[in-house]
Formats: C-alpha cells, sequence, structure tokens
C-alpha cells in the first residue's frame, strides 16, 4: 500500500524512524514536511498528486466526521505523565473540592490515572467530551465545550499539559463573587503549576477591543481556509450578504494558509472575518486590524441593530 505520513510539528522529528516502520511492513510511504495545526489540518494536496491510498496521521484522534477523497487513519501518539507528580497541584486546589480535570489527546490515555489521584486526595473530578474533543477530560485548542458543561459543578479547572494554546481555549465565566474561576496548568516538563486564568481574561478583553474597532470599520475581508476541518465556506457566504445589507463592502479572501503578511497586501480592508480556526484570532497583532469570528460578527452586528432602532423611551 502507498501511503503518505502526516505529524504535527513536535512529532516530525519522530517521522523517519516511523516511516521504516511501515516500510518494513512492505508499504511505500511518504512523509509529509507541509505544517500540520492539529487534527483538522490533513495533507490532502500532497495524498492526491502522490495519488496514495491512504494518509496515516499521527498524533491526533479523529477529528473530520464527514467523508474525504483518500481515506485518514488517525494513530494516537501516547506520551505518558509520572502522575505522582500532580501533588505540585494541590496546594493550588487545597479550598476547591469540586474540579474538573483536563488534558490532550497524547495524554488522554491516562485520564483515569488523573482523575484517581485527585480522587484519593478528596476531590470530586468532574469531566465530559467536547463536539470535536470527543473523549472525557480532552480538550482541543478550539473545543473545550466539556469544560463548559461541568463549569457550573466546579470551582477550578485543572489542566494537564505543556504549552499554553490549549488552556488558554478554556472558556470560564466568573463565580458568584465576581472572580474568574481558576484555570491552572500543570506543565508536564518542568512540573510547574500556573494559574492562568488572568491570561484568558486577558484574550477575552482583547476580542471585545475587536468588536469595539469592527463598529467603525467600512470594508471587510472574509477569510476561508480550505483546509478540510477548518472549511466554512457557508459561513463566509452569511457574513458578506449580512455585511452588504447593512450597507458595508466585503470580500471573501481563501487560502491553505492564512499567513497574516499575504493576508495584508490586499491593503485595502478595514476588517477581517475569520471563518477558519477560532484561534486565529489570537494572532490579532500580526493582523494589527480588527480580526473577529462569527460569534464576534454577531455581536456586532447586535450592537449595530440596536443603535440603528433604539429600544422606545417610556
Amino acid at each position: 500500500m502507498k501511503i503518505l505520513l502526516q505529524f504535527p510539528e513536535g512529532l516530525k522529528q519522530k517521522g523517519l524512524e516511523l516511516s521504516k516502520k511501515y516500510e518494513s511492513e512492505g508499504h511505500e510511504v511518504f512523509l509529509s514536511a507541509s505544517p500540520c495545526y492539529g487534527a483538522c489540518d490533513i495533507a490532502l494536496d500532497e495524498a492526491r498528486w502522490l495519488k496514495v491510498d491512504k494518509i496515516v496521521h499521527i498524533g491526533h484522534n479523529k477529528f473530520v466526521k464527514n467523508d474525504l477523497p483518500i481515506p485518514v487513519e488517525y494513530v494516537e501518539y501516547n506520551i505518558d505523565v509520572d502522575t505522582n507528580g500532580l501533588v505540585a497541584v494541590l496546594p493550588y486546589i487545597e479550598k476547591y473540592k469540586n474540579i474538573a480535570v483536563a488534558t490532550t489527546v497524547q495524554h488522554i490515555h491516562q485520564f483515569d490515572q488523573m482523575k484517581a489521584f485527585f480522587e484519593r486526595n478528596g476531590k470530586k473530578v468532574f469531566a465530559e467530551g467536547g463536539y470535536w474533543a470527543t473523549k472525557p477530560g480532552q480538550v482541543l485548542g478550539c473545543d473545550s465545550f466539556g469544560i463548559k458543561k461541568v463549569e457550573g459543578k466546579v470551582d477550578a479547572i485543572v489542566f494537564i499539559g505543556n504549552g499554553m494554546f490549549h488552556p488558554l481555549a478554556i472558556d470560564v465565566s466568573k463565580d458568584e463573587t465576581g472572580k474568574t474561576k481558576p484555570v491552572l496548568v500543570y506543565n508536564t516538563y518542568d512540573g510547574k503549576v500556573r494559574n492562568v486564568s488572568e491570561d484568558i481574561e486577558h484574550l477575552k478583553k482583547r476580542r471585545k477591543g475587536s468588536i469595539a474597532a469592527a463598529l467603525s470599520c467600512k470594508t471587510f475581508g472574509i477569510l476561508v481556509s480550505t483546509k478540510v476541518g477548518q472549511f466554512n465556506l457557508a459561513q463566509a457566504i452569511w457574513a458578506k450578504k449580512e455585511l452588504e445589507k447593512r450597507g458595508f463592502t466585503a470580500g471573501i479572501l481563501t487560502a491553505n494558509e492564512l499567513d497574516p503578511l499575504t493576508v495584508n497586501n490586499f491593503m485595502v480592508f478595514d476588517c477581517y472575518v475569520n471563518t477558519a480556526c477560532p484561534r486565529i484570532v489570537d494572532d490579532l497583532d500580526e493582523f494589527s486590524k480588527p480580526l473577529l469570528n462569527i460569534d464576534m460578527l454577531r455581536e456586532v452586528f447586535e450592537i449595530m441593530d440596536a443603535n440603528k432602532n433604539p429600544a422606545p423611551v417610556v
């Protein structure tokens, strides 16, 4: 069988080793060298040109739910965590009885061990799956809905993993005192614990700033990614119609990879509307213009429509 192996950036170093494994099983193997940003980013173009029989996507579990022209086999890459190290988290959650525990696909095979550790230490652990991240406790950069499902039952969230991309996706609301519930990150590399609640609030404020800035924009560039797990043309067409209905100028920009430098070369757009990966809005500084997800654009419309039709004075 002719196969294409695809890896996220952190696992490309394993490419040659795994290609030899598949070759020893009698396969003809190619390695995708394109950037890979997640389970949504499948190397279909390379697979078509190479006329492979299958794509083997290493490091993630299944994301794309629709049928694809080339079969895709998702192969998880498990990385073990020393769960005894989670003792470092306990001082940070001493006053919290109910917690949510979350991690990434690389560690999700140990979720039951993580849960058991906290339960042995007197905590009640809540976990659900999301829409894309279907396993209980798993989060993606674009899917922390599992946390949302249990947020009302918990006093704190503990994320186990490295890096900030995943924990900053955890959208938590404020408690009854007006404080944001703590989101504690246990770094699996150095064993350190950090509360990232303020970082999450900072991202929310930046997005509110984009919404406010968009109210004075006249021309909108609507971004459409051709990555199979990010392709949302219907949303883009809806956004264009809604903007034009309100008297704005809009154009749809499409690319496989939406590079800010290349997009900004159009120069005519005051604001961008993103229909691809929702985390692109975190790159606001690189685009140097207001950048909205579709839900943020809806907020803009609500404000515009309310200002256009103010409530009657009684």
